[in-house]
């Protein structure tokens, strides 16, 4: 069972969000919260699989939430998916860099929401479709003369490629397909560098690749 926490301001989305997942078997919504600090107080008490999480709330913003969220030890298995409406896309790249697990569009159609929640809660991210790639793009674009980032070079040739699929937002099996390895081979190697680079799950992976350097805004692979 994917336990999630619902966590925004306003009563209707919440509603909305609760009625769409709770219809799911596998889906079940153990709190909702209508600020950042309940989110969070939500999190160290529930351990949820999943936190769906809007930015702009009274008392913590959801930013801040999810710094907090991603830095607690005790949270470690807790996933983070921001909700978003496009206007606040410099939060949700801070988001990101802390750890969130990707997007959720707030008007965003009931498959896409519950496909979304069963995905981060295998432990993948929320990078496709490109709206993920093409956010994160464009906030790398603003990074100018990014610093050498010694710890890429404990990747092999072969774990550099997967990174740079990874970063076009490319599925396990999709990245298999790309490179002809078998879905278990490449999913072997996004384990490996997310271990080496100490990264909490894919969306990190593709911070980490635009702001090293590794890739550059634009690149689709």
């Amino acid at each position: 069972m994917i336990r999630v926490v619902l966590a925004d301001d306003q009563t209707l989305v919440r509603a909305g969000f609760r009625s769409i997942l709770e219809g799911e078997d596998d889906i079940e919504i153990v709190a909702e919260a209508g600020n950042g600090a309940q989110a969070v107080e939500h999190a160290v008490h529930l351990r949820p699989d999943v936190v769906l999480m809007d930015i702009r709330m009274p008392i913590l913003d959801g930013l801040e939430a999810t710094r907090r969220i991603i830095a607690d030890p005790r949270l470690a298995e807790v996933r983070v998916v921001i909700l978003t409406t496009f206007d606040l896309d410099d939060y949700v790249y801070g988001a990101i860099k802390a750890g969130a697990s990707g997007f959720l569009v707030k008007d965003t159609e009931p498959p896409e929401l519950i496909h979304g929640v069963r995905v981060v809660a295998r432990g993948d991210a929320l990078l496709a479709p490109t709206v993920t790639r093409r956010l994160i793009a464009e906030f790398a674009s603003r990074i100018t003369a990014p610093p050498p980032a010694v710890e890429l070079n404990a990747l092999t040739d072969r774990e550099r490629e997967v990174l740079h699929l990874v970063a076009a937002g490319l599925s396990n099996e999709e990245i298999a397909g790309r490179l002809v390895l078998s879905p278990a081979t490449a999913k072997t190697h996004v384990s490996r560098i997310l271990a080496k680079l100490g990264a909490r799950d894919r969306a990190q992976l593709v911070v980490l690749a635009y702001e090293s350097g590794l890739i550059r805004p634009g690149w689709l692979g």
